[in-house]
Order: C-alpha cells, then sequence, then structure tokens
C-alpha cells in the first residue's frame, strides 16, 4: 500500500502559494546523522536569510512550527518597518531607500505569507511567557516540532556562525519542567551546496548536565552547527 503523502495542517490557500514558492526555493538533498525528527522536538538552524526556513516549511515532512519575531507577525505597518530598517537594510546590507520601494511589494506578500504559516512569535520582553506556553502546546498536545534559528544575525548572515542567542535552552527547561525532555537536532543548510544536515538527537537532559548554565549549550551548539556546515556530503552518504 503507498504511503499517503504528508501534509503539513495548513489551509488550502497557503499550500498552494508554498506550490509557488517551490519554483524559488528548490528542495536540497536531506541528510540525516541519526534518527529522523518525527515530533515533539526542538530543531536548532542557521537562518541564511530566508532560505532556511522557507525551505523546511516547503519540503519537511513531519509537522513543524517556527519561532519567529513579533514584527513579523503584528500587523502590516510593524512588518514594512521591520522589513526594511532592519532585514533588509542592518542585516542584508541594502540601500535603506531602495528596501523602503521594494517591501511596498513584498511587505503585503510576507505579511500573508506568515498568516498562513502560523507562526510563534518571540518577545524580548514579558511576553516571553506566551512564546513558552504556546510552543509547550505544540509539543506536547499537538506533536509538533519548533523551529528555533538562534543566530545572532544582528550584522548579517555568515557561513560561520558567531553566536546562538539562548532562549531556545529556555523552552527546553520549560518543556523538562512538565515533564518532556525534548530532543533537540542541530541542522545547517548549505545554500551553495544545496544540502540540509541534520545532526543526531541529544535529550536536554544530557546537555542539562554537562554543562553549567544555558549559555554554554548555546555556544556549544553553535560550534556543532558549524561543524555540520564544514562537513564533506560525499563522506557522510558513503558512511
Amino acid at each position: 500500500m503507498k504511503k499517503k503523502k504528508f501534509k503539513q495542517k495548513r489551509k488550502a490557500w497557503y499550500r498552494g502559494l508554498k506550490q509557488v514558492l517551490k519554483i524559488i526555493y528548490h528542495k536540497p538533498k536531506f541528510i540525516y546523522l541519526g534518527e529522523k525528527p518525527t515530533e515533539g522536538s526542538i530543531i536548532l538552524s542557521n537562518h541564511v536569510s530566508s532560505f532556511a526556513p522557507l525551505t523546511l516549511e516547503i519540503y519537511v515532512d513531519y509537522p513543524i512550527r517556527i519561532w519567529g519575531t513579533d514584527e513579523m507577525n503584528s500587523g502590516i505597518k510593524n512588518l514594512y518597518n521591520y522589513q526594511t530598517k532592519i532585514y533588509y537594510h542592518q542585516k542584508k546590507k541594502w540601500n535603506l531607500h531602495f528596501a523602503r520601494f521594494v517591501c511596498l511589494v513584498v511587505s503585503p506578500l510576507t505579511n500573508l505569507f506568515y498568516k498562513g504559516l502560523n507562526l510563534i512569535s518571540t518577545y524580548q520582553d514579558s511576553r516571553l511567557r506566551q512564546t513558552l506556553a504556546k510552543s509547550l502546546t505544540a509539543i506536547k498536545d499537538n506533536k509538533e516540532n519548533i523551529i528555533i534559528f538562534p543566530e545572532d544575525s544582528s550584522k548579517g548572515y555568515f557561513d560561520e556562525i558567531q553566536k546562538f542567542y539562548a532562549g531556545f535552552v529556555l523552552l527546553a527547561e520549560h518543556c523538562l519542567k512538565n515533564g518532556i525532555d525534548v530532543p533537540i537536532y542541530v541542522s545547517y543548510f548549505h545554500k551553495k551546496k544545496r544540502n540540509y544536515i541534520f545532526d543526531a538527537p541529544v535529550k536536554y537532559s544530557e546537555l542539562k548536565a554537562k554543562f553549567k548554565d544555558r549559555y554554554e549549550i548555546a555556544e556549544y551548539l553553535k560550534d556543532r552547527c558549524n561543524e555540520l556546515g564544514r562537513m564533506e556530503v560525499e563522506t557522510l552518504i558513503k558512511k
């Protein structure tokens, strides 16, 4: 009996939009060094501009929810300001006036996309509790995998990641307090080589026992992410 093709729980119009996006975002080779994610995990990845999140949303065959900054998920005005000043100008180094012009078209489309994506907003204040609560529900009740892009991209996106923010550790700790020792996957998307490498999962409790605080955990996983980016795919496939 032929296995039924997996589909994310998205609305019909949004699934149609994703089919259009496949023209731009081609499917890479997915490589798993351990077991493949199924449900209820945290997946960390480099960002590679919009390529990593869109590639995951379009092509992975397991349920996911993506973390994203609240500016991207709080209305067209906030989204436009964020995309022009932060995303295109600060991170991607575009001319500000050109970014403003482009975003007159891009921001409404992005706003539509995020409505369909069902993004989990992240905050830098007390509202982070909302993020943790929604993420716990997604993991525990909906059996979804939470996708987080923890790299510090304030100065742009680089092949060699300099820093991981440690917010994902707060989520893992919140899960543990609620009886879930969540597995954490580190992954790296290599745009030029067209591959997406996923490390074997590690339980949060193991990381917590090994390192003294969340910052050490973030540093360790950041280094592992960079190691994945330097791996030769051909060697991995032969193994």
